[in-house]
């Protein structure tokens, strides 16, 4: 075995055999192991804390992201169902003209043509 080391001793040795340590050293030694010991105590709380508010993050990212995700479904079901009821009023419409400028849409003639529109006209 090696001078000065004991199998059962688990405290610092200084490096240099026979010379011992002043107190004021040891003391020296124990305020910067509790000083880092804080340090680190620290510095895991702010990882933690820094995790949690990371997962919190995520998980409203996540719920803003599915809601948005049921938006576009339903804005696309309801750009569908007036591309159709477009493509149905089209016929109706071919070959009539504004005949003025400042008419978008001229009058149209029957009862049933101005019965199953129900969305208003808007000029530009």
């Amino acid at each position: 075995m090696a001078q000065g080391s004991d199998s059962n001793d688990t405290t610092y040795k200084s490096p240099s055999p026979g010379s011992r340590p002043s107190s004021s050293d040891d003391a020296k030694k124990v305020m910067r192991r509790e000083k880092n010991r804080i340090a680190a105590q620290k510095s895991r709380m702010r990882q933690t804390e820094k995790a949690d508010k990371l997962h919190l993050e995520s998980e409203n990212l996540e719920k803003e992201n599915a809601a948005l995700r049921k938006e576009v479904k339903q804005l696309t079901e309801e750009a569908k169902y007036l591309s159709s009821v477009l493509s149905s009023h089209e016929p109706l419409c071919t070959g009539l003209a504004p005949q003025t400028p400042d008419l978008l849409y001229p009058a149209h003639h029957g009862s049933y043509h101005q019965a199953h529109i129900t969305v208003p006209h808007y000029q530009h």
